[in-house]
């Protein structure tokens, strides 16, 4: 590898490596927004009880085996196979011509909300069923329950299994080339192909990926660090004494002598 040739080709081309990077942080991160947006309330309603009978339970067994055909469709078929599906095979089978940039946040979109939905639904079962029972005994339906007492913890524990979901998102939409999608990977394989420095040429591409993910790493660990309170936190709990028999004894004197 030639340093010099790598300063050359950053000195020539930064604008399209700038774009590429660009463009691909915009589609992970609408992607992934999005995606949390659709797993969250797939999560929801994955998880309201069944009922014994009537039509409310023909209905809901109806709606949890669609969205297992979607969570196991997407779950199980690579994303570069699903862009080529949806994109051309759109086009082919009904004639809709979609705009490319907003075909790769609708891929990355519905892929990322099939993993979440199960992340957000493994969040929800590991809360307490006490807080389940609870949130029902003073009068709470399962929206209510959710919105006010279980998804606010949810959020906290899936941050992390988030935040790896945007960095996968971030290398994943290199697929997304195969669509035509001027993001990273396609400009890096455009400005290779003009001076065919291959090496170098990724070698950059390489450096911008790893600054991106370890940037979105390093904010998302701050952000957890945040809502995980200071480090010298305690709870008011932890800092109650309790009385002992002889405690109980020696406050018990003390009263007396001071009546006296």
């Amino acid at each position: 590898m030639s340093f010099e040739w790598v300063v050359k080709i950053i000195s020539n081309n930064w604008p399209m490596f700038i774009r590429g990077a660009g463009t691909t942080l915009l589609i992970s991160m609408v992607g992934t927004i999005i995606g949390s947006i659709i797993g969250l309330l797939i999560g929801i309603v994955r998880t309201i009880p069944m009922p014994q009978r009537g039509i409310k339970r023909v209905m809901l067994k109806a709606v949890n085996a669609i969205l297992f055909v979607y969570i196991e469709i997407f779950r199980g078929t690579p994303m570069i196979v699903q862009a080529m599906v949806i994109y051309y095979g759109s086009a082919l089978a009904f004639g809709i011509n979609m705009n490319r940039l907003y075909a790769a946040i609708f891929i990355v979109s519905i892929n990322t909300g099939a993993y979440m939905s199960e992340i957000i639904r493994g969040g929800i079962v590991s809360i307490d069923k006490g807080q389940f029972e609870a949130a029902h005994a003073i009068g709470m339906n399962h929206i209510q329950t959710m919105t006010s007492v279980v998804i606010p913890q949810v959020i906290r524990n899936i941050l992390p299994a988030t935040g790896n979901e945007f960095v996968i998102n971030i290398k994943d939409t290199s697929v997304l080339n195969v669509i035509s999608v001027t993001e990273l990977y396609f400009q890096t394989k455009s400005i290779s192909g003009n001076n065919f420095r291959y090496f170098e040429t990724f070698f950059v591409a390489c450096i911008l990926y790893f600054i991106m993910t370890f940037t979105i790493t390093r904010i998302l660990r701050y952000i957890e660090r945040k809502l995980d309170g200071p480090d010298n936190y305690i709870m008011y709990a932890n800092q109650m004494q309790v009385e002992t028999p002889e405690d109980m004894c020696r406050r018990t004197r003390n009263s007396d002598e001071n009546k006296y």
